[in-house]
């Protein structure tokens, strides 16, 4: 599809390209020929008056009415038309050969702007195709169980009050990560926008990070794990919702992915121009292998190591980043297995 667009559009940057220069083309041509009329109807002119001894000025007009009188009737020779036919053919020629390789040219160099002009609408639809392809594969993993479930539920006649609410109490909690994956996923297509419905304002990072805190804290003591904050209170140019939501992902993830009694610590600092945050665990650690994919959306790493098993569909990291991205900002990740991992998000303190 994008090959023959590609083709289509090379073929609409040539016409216009080649019916510029054909105009152009005719423009010279008409010029330069009333040129060559001129000069060599001059240069007749002032061959003859040397022959009849006719004095001319340096400069004078080749009018009828403003030549003396003997040179008046006289007729073009026929060696000085034949020379003027010949050089208004060359002229044609060379002005074709002008413009085929202005032809061959814009032909090389309109494919590759057509190719220029189509990779981003290309890499988009793509994006988006695997996108509905992933969602599609991730609802149907859920839906499918509860499915299951339900129908095992109705073939059996003698199911019990206790195993009823089991079933209802499973559905509900696969009922709740469904609701999650759709709410990442409006928010992902919400970031698509590259942040043009967001408004930045100055806010404190260090209130960001408390208020993100309280809200993790009950699974951190669930887990008995411990989350130390060492963070200044700087001031910085962002989206508030956006931001907390950043920051919550990263803690979320340090809390899930550490074995109970480990440490969660967050630690912002910032220079002139940038802000940096640090959020590092003492979890089981991320592969080399996993690391350069870790912020694609749907991808989850190996969870084979670890005695537990994390819930998510893989589109936190994405949408962090996403949102890192609209606050025009970058992120690192280094991680040793068995260990930890830590994440530095560097933000610019003025969004402009």
């Amino acid at each position: 599809m994008f090959k023959s667009a590609r083709l289509k559009l090379t073929a609409w940057y040539l016409l216009i390209i080649m019916f510029i220069s054909l105009s152009f083309s005719a423009i010279i041509y008409v010029g330069l020929a009333r040129e060559l009329e001129r000069g060599f109807r001059r240069a007749e002119l002032r061959l003859r008056a040397e022959e009849l001894n006719i004095p001319l000025p340096r400069r004078f007009s080749i009018e009828q009415k403003d030549l003396p009188l003997r040179l008046r009737e006289l007729q073009p020779r026929f060696f000085i038309v034949e020379d003027l036919e010949q050089a208004k053919r060359r002229l044609v020629i060379n002005l074709l050969m002008i413009n085929g390789a202005i032809f061959g040219f814009s032909f090389l160099l309109g494919y590759f702007l057509a190719g220029k002009t189509l990779k981003p609408i290309e890499q988009a639809l793509e994006e988006q195709k695997r996108f509905v392809a992933d969602a599609s594969h991730e609802l149907r993993t859920p839906l499918t169980a509860l499915k299951t479930s339900m129908e095992v539920a109705l073939r059996d006649k003698m199911t019990a009050l206790k195993e009823t609410k089991n079933l209802i109490k499973s559905n509900l909690e696969e009922i709740n990560s469904l609701q999650s994956l759709a709410n990442n996923l409006l928010s992902l297509a919400n970031y698509q926008t590259n942040g043009q419905n967001l408004i930045f304002e100055e806010i404190n990072i260090a209130e960001i990070i408390k208020n993100t805190q309280r809200k993790i804290l009950p699974l951190a003591k669930e887990k008995n794990l411990g989350i130390k904050l060492f963070v200044e209170p700087k001031k910085i140019e962002a989206n508030k919702e956006s931001l907390e939501s950043m920051v919550l992902i990263f803690l979320d993830n340090a809390v899930k992915f550490t074995l109970p009694k480990g440490k969660v610590t967050v630690t912002s600092f910032a220079d002139k121009r940038w802000l940096f945050i640090k959020v590092k665990d003492t979890g089981i650690g991320i592969s080399q292998a996993d690391l350069p994919h870790i912020f694609d959306r749907f991808y989850r790493a190996d969870q084979s190591r670890s005695k537990n098993k994390v819930s998510g569909f893989g589109l936190g990291l994405s949408l962090a980043k996403k949102i890192i991205e609209i606050h025009k900002g970058s992120v690192e990740v280094s991680s040793i297995l068995g260990k930890g991992t830590t994440f530095t998000i560097k933000l610019p303190l003025k969004h402009s």
